[in-house]
């Protein structure tokens, strides 16, 4: 079924809306439950909550990508529950070393200044990555928004460890310099 039908399903409120997003976008959204939680379980329970989340929310939104709106809940949800989990120590898991990757290109909580609204965020991050390229767009991607590991991109482009490291590093601080030298 395709993305308008399913979103139909949802404005007509018909139930059949979440099984038929299950059935095509289940697998990704657990997919990457399982990455930045580490455990099949919480991951159930975060697509769960996002198949609630869509069916609120739709309407009144009306995705234009339906498949980035279901990935930007899953990653916020089990983003959400990871920290839940975690309150108490950061350590060892992929989460915590992605958010320490990117630390230098977030804005620092209490610096009200460099603190901008998330669609700004996003704006910027889309005007940056639309200038690297496709290859280094995609890596950085796959690392941060899918937090796919490092060794599995290297084997997804066919390419080194250290390549996709260096580009990353590379993304990172070209970010860094599109922003002026100040922090998201």
């Amino acid at each position: 079924m395709e993305d308008e039908e399913i979103i139909a399903l949802y404005f007509a409120r018909d139930e059949k809306a979440i099984a038929e997003t299950d059935r095509k976008y289940g697998t990704r959204c657990r997919r990457l439950g399982i990455r930045i939680l580490g455990n099949p379980q919480d991951a159930e329970e975060c697509c769960n909550d996002v198949w609630l989340k869509a069916w609120n929310t739709i309407p009144p939104q009306k995705p234009a990508f339906f498949s980035a709106y279901l990935v930007k809940l899953m990653r916020n949800a089990a983003l959400n529950l990871y920290e839940k989990l975690h309150a108490e120590k950061r350590g060892g898991t992929q989460t915590a070393v992605l958010l320490d990757e990117l630390e230098d290109c977030l804005a620092a909580p209490d610096d009200i200044e460099a603190q901008i609204s998330e669609s700004e965020t996003a704006e910027l991050l889309r005007q940056y990555l639309k200038n690297v390229s496709e290859e280094a767009r995609n890596i950085f991607i796959l690392r941060y928004v899918y937090m796919m590991p490092v060794k599995d991109i290297a084997e997804k482009y066919e390419i080194g460890v250290s390549k996709v490291k260096v580009s990353l590093h590379r993304t990172r601080k070209g970010l860094r310099d599109f922003l002026g030298g100040e922090q998201l």
